[in-house]
């Protein structure tokens, strides 16, 4: 916000180069990415394919086109107005997981979806104005312009469409990790955002750049902002890798609620009945997807303790049959064995058979 609305110098010029900002962002968490991966992990980069650049590159687009819009946005709305459409941020994600990639979630994510986003939405809307203007009531009065909240709309729609992206990639490539889409997605950002600065017919890298040699006191502020926000998504995506991007939202979505809630109590604030109401059907949402969850788990604990008590009972069923076959395959031995004996032995008596008749015949021979 201070990038974008702070006026810089005596002649109060504002920072209005959105893509410039959007690559110093890229460019720090892209080099973030990798020194978590080769210093902190200690883990060797990713070994990359024609798909994998192919769907890197995918990601970066959209995720190049969803920043500018927010940034601009803010040129034609307020800031709460802005944190106001990021709360509905749930809704586009389940939306483009469905639409994209046809991915289905169980009834209760739905009403969890929309109980937390129309809470968080209405504990902002009906929130008092620490200084109301005269016949405004006890709702802050905000100007917007329609052509901004078109360009958040845009925002949402695109940030939805990155995220169902990052979720399929996970999906089809287990090789993947969170780290590695963080590194690789700001790089071609960065890739993308260097030709289209590069391109003659553009002056917005010259722009820039005398905007920031005679305003050097931007650089300070863009700085902390790249560093701030490439430090704040190692923690996004681990948790994108690891729990989907829904997760990731509504995490993201709760966090701001409970930030104002504190704020509220630590300011000695009051909330008025529409507020309290609005707070009480975020945390529903919250438990509700807790306590589902936990049934889930349950189920499917119980399963997999279903399934190994079956294996093991199979298991067992197999040792016997070894066994048994064993058992008849040593007495069938010992029978085959009785019956050489046996019969080497009846050879035996012939042979001395034989021996007796043939001395008898020699003698009465003799004696003829």
């Amino acid at each position: 916000e201070r990038v974008t609305s702070v006026t810089y110098g005596e002649d109060h010029q504002r920072f209005r180069f959105t893509i410039v900002l959007n690559l110093i962002q890229a460019m720090f968490a892209s080099i973030i990415g990798y020194f978590y991966i080769r210093v902190i992990q200690r883990k060797p980069m990713l070994e990359m394919s024609g798909h994998r650049w192919k769907r890197f590159f995918q990601v970066a687009v959209l995720s190049s086109c969803a920043s500018p819009f927010g940034y601009m946005a803010l040129r034609y709305i307020n800031y709460p107005t802005m944190t106001l459409a990021k709360t509905c941020k749930m809704v586009p994600v389940l939306l483009m997981n469905k639409i994209l990639y046809r991915r289905h979630y169980p009834t209760y994510k739905y009403a969890v979806v929309a109980m937390i986003t129309a809470g968080v939405s209405a504990f902002m809307l009906f929130k008092t104005s620490s200084k109301p203007a005269s016949g405004s009531g006890t709702l802050a009065v905000v100007e917007n312009s329609l052509y901004g909240l078109f360009l958040v709309f845009i925002n949402l729609a695109l940030d939805g469409a990155v995220n169902s992206t990052q979720d399929q990639v996970f999906v089809e490539d287990r090789e993947i990790t969170g780290q590695h889409m963080m590194c690789m997605m700001n790089l071609c950002s960065t890739v993308l955002m260097v030709l289209w600065l590069l391109n003659p017919f553009n002056p917005e890298l010259a722009s820039a750049t005398k905007f920031l040699y005679t305003h050097p006191r931007a650089l300070i502020d863009i700085g902390v902002f790249a560093l701030c926000g490439s430090l704040g998504q190692c923690f996004v995506f681990y948790t994108l890798a690891n729990f989907g991007s829904l997760t990731l939202t509504t995490v993201t979505v709760t966090r701001k609620f409970l930030t104002i809630l504190i704020s509220v109590f630590y300011n000695g604030h009051r909330l008025n009945e529409k507020q309290w109401m609005a707070t009480g059907m975020v945390f529903a949402g919250i438990i509700l997807d807790i306590y589902k969850k936990q049934i889930a788990k349950g189920q499917a604990l119980a399963a997999a303790k279903d399934s190994k008590k079956h294996d093991v009972q199979n298991d067992s069923g197999k040792e016997e049959y070894v066994v048994n076959r064993s058992s008849k395959r040593a007495v069938a031995s010992l029978t085959k064995e009785r019956a050489a004996a046996t019969r080497a032995a009846l050879e035996r008596v012939a042979k001395e058979s034989d021996a007796v008749v043939s001395k008898d015949l020699r003698r009465r021979r003799m004696v003829d």
